[in-house]
């Protein structure tokens, strides 16, 4: 009996792989309440990123996190694979941080959806003068206000800034602290409905600056490209469904409104704010334009000015990196790269 035993063990082992692959450990994307990245959490929800997360064989665990700096500060801890962020956001945290990191998907751009609301009646820029004003100090809300001071011809020294996270903003501004207050949908949207305020400067104002991203650590992109090819297909399965005028995107896009407390008016009202990329080769064409280097570098001197990128000398320090072999700052410490490689894979209908 012993003898059978024993070789009914060795037969077992004999048939077991030579190298067993190590168990692969779930991917983690992580995402916050904005008009242009409400369907992460619907996709997750509907089962979208989990069909395409199959196809490559791998997990895919989305999450939301309820402070937006936070859930950026927690992907350069390497707390998650990916994070939604602003263009800006991504070169002053993670990038600045020495996370090297990837612009894998441009969703769209701002062109409304962040703004400046003064109270009172003044529709004047140059009252911001002397004036409090709320926002989350050095996140793109700060770029925009920057942007108003500019055409305002007033100098930063000119306005007080008070810190406030955005899951604080609201009740803040509410309860009556602050002459002003810089936010993005769906807070401005909400704070606009008030009634007790007027809207003095928007990102319309400056379209193409500030860019909504999903942005992924670039080792792991490297190392698991079938995270890269799952992530965008899945993007754009739901953009498709998110922009249909149909009941199906009509449904879609209520079940997002609600998601961030909004009605479905008010939340087709808050996504013509944001010019999105319903296509992938739309999307393709803008990160391959020309502007996107003057861009990043009007963005990195507002950064340096900040000392966001290390006392003045920030793209010294690291470099930013576009197609066609296009970089701006330092080659050789490349910290930033938007690649549209897999947004091309999606325009070819190779995923």
């Amino acid at each position: 009996m012993p003898n059978r035993l024993l070789c009914a063990l060795l037969l077992l082992l004999l048939l077991q792989p030579a190298h067993a692959a190590p168990e692969q450990r779930p991917f983690k994307v992580c995402w916050s309440v904005y008009a242009g990245w409400m369907l992460w959490g619907y996709m997750a929800e509907q089962g979208i990123v989990d069909k395409w997360a199959k196809k490559y064989g791998i997990e895919i665990q989305v999450r939301q996190v309820p402070d937006y700096v936070a859930s950026i500060e927690q992907y350069t801890a390497n707390q998650y694979d990916a994070c939604a962020m602003t263009n800006m956001d991504a070169l002053t945290i993670p990038a600045a941080a020495g996370v090297d990191s990837t612009a894998l998907i441009v969703g769209d751009f701002s062109a409304g959806a962040d703004g400046i609301l003064v109270r009172g009646g003044s529709k004047d820029l140059k009252d911001l003068k002397g004036k409090t004003i709320l926002l989350v100090e050095n996140s793109v809300s700060h770029y925009l206000l920057s942007r108003a001071l500019e055409w305002a011809h007033l100098q930063p020294g000119d306005v007080n800034i008070e810190n406030v996270s955005d899951k604080d903003l609201a009740q803040a501004w509410r309860s009556g602290r602050g002459d002003a207050v810089v936010t993005w949908n769906p807070i401005l949207s909400e704070l606009r409905q008030d009634g007790d305020s007027v809207q003095v400067f928007s990102s319309r104002h400056v379209p193409g600056e500030i860019l909504d991203l999903l942005v992924v650590n670039s080792q792991t992109l490297t190392q698991h490209p079938e995270l890269g090819r799952a992530l965008t297909g899945a993007w754009f399965e739901g953009m498709r469904l998110m922009g249909l005028p149909t009941p199906a995107g009509a449904a879609a896009r209520a079940r997002m409104a609600d998601a961030a407390g909004a009605t479905p008016e008010d939340f087709d009202e808050q996504l013509r704010t944001i010019r999105s990329f319903y296509a992938p080769r739309s999307a393709v064409a803008f990160a391959r334009g020309d502007k996107m280097p003057a861009l990043m570098e009007r963005v990195a001197g507002f950064a340096d000015a900040q000392r966001l990128l290390g006392e003045g000398k920030g793209l010294q320090r690291l470099g930013i990196a576009f197609s066609d072999d296009r970089v701006l700052g330092n080659r050789s410490q490349i910290m930033l790269r938007f690649d549209p490689a897999y947004m091309q894979l999606a325009a070819d209908n190779q995923l």
